[in-house]
């Protein structure tokens, strides 16, 4: 009688690590093996520290927070009541998926914004039986150009309001033109070379069915913890960190009690935590070795009209051929500390500038990987340049708006 012939088990496959990760580790060993050799002042990273701190502890609070609010399925609930409301009409529901990602990257920052919100949409695309490329672009560019407005947008906000000491009511009632300014702009090139009957494709489209969440005490305790974080950080004379923490463990405790099995460690945005104090690093050891030098003359420290659309430009030009947190952090060592005007020109360059390069924002890159995920396809020509169309004409109206506000 044969023995049976053993068969090995087959071994998994190896999780290879993703490009981010790897650019992620790749920037804090940069910046530590600087720091270790001198290249970079202690002094000068101790201040990175001392900034970069608080912005770590709300960027991890504010992505579980808004991981887990998708999970409770709030934005599908949203999304499902967008395509009702719009009622088969494309101008219609174009208007309310402004309004939906703009009001998510004000409220929830632009990085969440691309995390959650871009498979929300293209999910929604599927359900009506549109094209996802519409949506997908409404989604990445509102993502960057709609976060001007308060500190909790976008991480550049919250240098910024830091440097020139105001609160988040101060920077909302300083940014509410140039904010306004930029999301009309943003629309009127969406609906023109994406969401117009001669690109989308279709003259109307069928509403979906009212959407129910799987859990509705569950919906309902993450939607009023985001909504109190919202007021939170518009009354509450706390750091913008014990807000987003609050919320978050709002939510959290709740799904502790109703869904325990979700709660794990992968929920911690890590990428981003390696990522922005080694990218912090690094520039500010170019910083120190010249880069300050440079952005001074570009910049130059004039305050009038003229000044205000050169430093924004460079924010813009600059955010394009590198990545706009760094620009933003190196930039702004260059404003004199009391030109409060042109380093808010720069914030709006460094904000609503980066949508040409595929790495210009680190939300374009996440929503880049969400949409090949989902099998989406991004021509990458008409990306870039319908994106220099958006930059420049965006980029323009926010700044023109500062300099008639100031």
């Amino acid at each position: 009688m044969c023995e049976p012939v053993a068969v090995p088990t087959p071994r998994p496959p190896r999780r290879r690590p993703h490009p981010l990760d790897l650019l992620a580790c790749a920037l804090l060993a940069c910046g530590l093996l600087l720091l270790a050799t001198g290249a970079l002042p202690t002094h000068a990273a101790g201040d990175v520290a001392r900034r970069t701190a608080p912005l770590l502890a709300f960027l991890a609070t504010v992505i579980v927070m808004a991981e887990l609010t998708g999970r409770a399925q709030v934005f599908d609930v949203l999304a499902g009541g967008i395509s009702r409301v719009g009622k088969g009409s494309y101008a219609r529901l174009f208007g309310l998926c402004v309004l939906f990602a703009s009001a998510t990257a004000l409220i929830l920052n632009l990085d969440t914004t691309a995390v959650l919100l871009t498979p929300v949409m293209l999910a929604m695309a599927a359900r009506v039986g549109i094209a996802p490329l519409p949506l997908a672009m409404t989604t990445v560019w509102l993502a960057n150009t709609a976060s001007l407005l308060l500190p909790v947008s976008n991480l550049t906000n919250l240098l910024a309001a830091d440097r020139v000491g105001l609160s988040a009511g101060g920077l909302a009632a300083r940014m509410w033109a140039p904010q306004a300014a930029v999301i009309a702009a943003t629309a009127v090139c969406l609906w023109a070379m994406y969401w117009r009957r001669g690109r989308r494709g279709a003259d109307v489209y069928v509403p979906t069915a009212a959407f129910r969440p799987a859990d509705p005490v569950l919906f309902r305790t993450c939607a009023l913890a985001c909504a109190g974080f919202l007021v939170a950080i518009l009354v509450a004379p706390v750091p913008l960190w014990a807000d987003s923490l609050a919320a978050a463990l709002v939510v959290v405790v709740a799904f502790a009690l109703r869904r325990p099995g979700e709660l794990r460690l992968s929920l911690v945005p890590w990428r981003l935590l390696i990522m922005v104090p080694g990218m912090f690093l690094v520039v500010e050891t170019v910083n120190v070795h010249g880069l300050h030098a440079l952005l001074t003359h570009a910049m130059g420290t004039a305050e009038g009209a003229g000044g205000l659309f050169r430093s924004a430009s460079v924010g813009a030009g600059l955010s394009n051929l590198l990545n706009n947190l760094p620009v933003y952090l190196a930039g702004e060592a260059a404003v004199p500390d009391g030109n409060r005007d042109q380093l808010l020109a720069f914030l709006v360059g460094t904000n609503v500038g980066p949508l040409v390069t595929p790495w210009a924002s680190l939300a374009t890159l996440l929503w880049f990987e969400r949409c090949r995920t989902a099998g989406v396809k991004v021509p990458l020509a008409r990306f870039v340049g319908t994106g220099l169309v958006l930059a420049v004409t965006g980029t323009a109206a926010a700044t023109g708006a500062l300099v008639l506000t100031s």
